[in-house]
């Protein structure tokens, strides 16, 4: 395990995933083909089960703890708080001038399915992370698809406020979300995280299905000074790990001190026999502030934590990352859980074009316009002009003949 230099640094090369787009497209087109009778072909071959309605049950009556519900309640309630809050920023306009009323309205997506993956573990937080901004966003149909039947995701999609459930995964349920399956009609967009082969297919079913992200192993960039606790930057970036084998941690601080020894920390928990791994980790000194900030915009993490004092850097020049963490208590764990703001995010640099789910994702801003009389006359000179620049003859035709305007031949 290395220490790089800031300049030097580079994120490490993608596996080739020509072969899983390859797969990928095979299967989508046989259930093109196919239809229903194909998703249940490729659902009993990877996951050994057709795909079935799991009917939802009121929060309450699933069989957690009183402490585990707490919890639940808690994340939901501080996710909901956040997204209504950016709901606010969301809103119909319109301005009256000379020439008429133009404006535009928000309106909510018809429907979605949020994604939640299978695996070793119930991913609570996954269900509430994406069914909550569509129910406050106003999405009518929220559905929930899962190849897992674990009753904690179900519990979580309930209380999020999925309208029905349905146990299905893979490219097949990407498919389903896209084409529909029997009774179940497609729906408008897709969100949440998911395999190579999932990520494949949303990436496929673009031009049929709005897609949140296209989301690779997850990341973690902390920027940390000589103050940073060594021990939570170890435990941090270990956490990271728990998210993939190819999850990416890099660790970037104008400290040498503080390189080497959560270097050797990582070692020590590499070769704990109890460990699931460290991940991909990075570690990397800086000899300017500048050069922290230049790399951390330039890799745009997925995760990007500021472990150090509130005046080591400025965070307003910090431009591309997922989400946000400022100062040591900013556990990125809390983020993935219960801090509020969404923990779907872009990877692999997508962060220098977009930003994390947001309310925002699943609505559609609809412009309208009512032009009068008098406006007519104003800007159809314009509008003429213009479209005899272009070369199109009948756009000026059409504006003309309202206002009896002659035209250069």
């Amino acid at each position: 395990m290395e220490i790089h230099k800031a300049k030097e640094w580079q994120r490490p090369g993608e596996k080739q995933q020509k072969q899983v787009f390859e797969k990928t497209s095979i299967i989508l087109n046989e259930i093109r083909e196919k239809g229903a009778d194909g998703i249940d072909e490729f659902s009993l071959k990877f996951d050994g089960f057709r795909p079935y309605v799991i009917p939802l049950k009121p929060f309450e009556a699933y069989p957690l703890d009183d402490s585990e519900k707490s919890a639940i309640r808690l994340a939901a309630q501080r996710i909901t708080t956040f997204a209504k809050l950016q709901r606010t920023a969301y809103r119909d306009v319109e301005i009256t001038d000379s020439c008429g009323t133009f404006g535009h309205k928000v309106l909510p997506l018809d429907s979605m399915v949020a994604y939640i993956p299978g695996g070793r573990f119930p991913l609570i937080s996954t269900a509430l992370m994406t069914l909550i901004p569509a129910k406050v966003a106003g999405v009518e149909r929220r559905v929930a698809f899962s190849p897992s039947d674990h009753p904690a995701i179900q519990a979580a999609a309930s209380l999020a406020g999925a309208t029905e459930m349905w146990r299905i995964g893979g490219v097949q349920a990407m498919a389903t979300a896209a084409f529909g399956y029997r009774n179940f009609p497609p729906v408008d967009m897709v969100v949440g995280p998911g395999n190579a082969f999932v990520n494949a297919a949303k990436a496929l079913l673009q031009s049929t299905l709005k897609i949140d992200t296209l989301a690779g192993p997850s990341e973690l960039l902390i920027l940390a000074d000589k103050e940073a606790d060594p021990n939570w930057v170890c435990l941090d970036m270990l956490a990271q790990a728990e998210h993939d084998p190819q999850a990416l941690s890099v660790l970037c601080s104008n400290d040498t001190s503080l390189l080497h020894t959560v270097k050797t920390k990582l070692e020590a928990a590499a070769k704990d026999a109890e460990s699931v791994g460290i991940g991909v980790v990075h570690l990397v000194h800086a000899d300017r502030i500048e050069d922290m900030i230049h790399l951390s915009n330039r890799m745009a993490p997925e995760h990007l934590h500021v472990n150090a004092a509130s005046n080591f850097l400025d965070p307003s020049h910090l431009k591309n990352y997922g989400s946000l963490f400022l100062g040591p208590l900013s556990a990125v764990a809390l983020g993935d859980y219960c801090s509020g703001p969404n923990h779907t995010l872009p990877t692999s640099g997508y962060a220098q074009k977009k930003g994390g789910l947001h309310v925002g994702d699943f609505l559609k801003v609809l412009t309208y316009q009512e032009v009068h009389a008098e406006g007519m006359k104003r800007l159809a000179k314009t509008g003429i002009s213009l479209a005899q620049q272009e070369g199109l003859k009948n756009h000026s035709k059409s504006l003309a003949i309202r206002c009896d305007l002659p035209l250069a031949n």
